[in-house]
C-alpha cells in the first residue's frame, strides 16, 4: 500500500478535477494556486495554452501593498484579478480550485472575483 501525504492527495483530487474542467475562450479557467507565503490565480484559456491575466499577493506587495496570504489576501486577490479581466472583456470563467478543498483562502479568492464582478 502507498503512503499517501496531502500533497499526494491533491495531486489526485486536481487529476480528478481537471478531467472536468476545460476553459475556453468564451469562458477560461480561473485556477488558484496557495503557497505557504503566497496565493497566486490565473485565467487561463486552454484552447490556445495561454495564460491571459495573472495576480498574486507577490505582484501586490511589489506594488507598495502589504498584502499576507490569508482570507483578506485572498479576497484582494480575487477582486484584482476580476478587474485584471474586465479590463480584458472576460467576464465569465470556469473555477479551478487546484485540488484545495473549497475554504480558507480559495473561498475567500472565489468571494472576492465574484464581489467584484466575475461569474461562475
Amino acid at each position: 500500500m502507498v503512503a499517501i501525504n496531502k500533497e499526494v492527495a491533491r495531486q489526485r483530487r486536481k487529476v480528478r478535477i481537471r478531467k472536468k474542467i476545460f476553459g475556453t475562450q468564451g469562458r477560461p479557467r480561473l485556477v488558484v494556486f496557495r503557497s505557504n507565503l503566497h496565493l497566486y490565480a490565473q485565467i487561463i484559456d486552454d484552447e490556445s495554452g495561454t495564460t491571459l491575466v495573472s495576480a498574486s499577493t507577490l505582484a501586490m506587495k511589489g506594488s507598495g501593498e502589504f498584502v499576507r496570504c490569508s482570507k483578506t489576501g485572498g479576497e484582494l486577490v480575487g477582486k484584482e484579478i476580476a478587474r485584471l479581466a474586465k479590463e480584458k472583456s472576460i467576464s465569465r470563467v470556469v473555477f479551478d480550485r487546484n485540488g484545495y478543498i473549497y475554504h480558507g483562502r480559495i473561498k475567500a479568492v472565489a468571494d472576492g472575483a465574484r464581489e467584484a464582478g466575475l461569474d461562475f
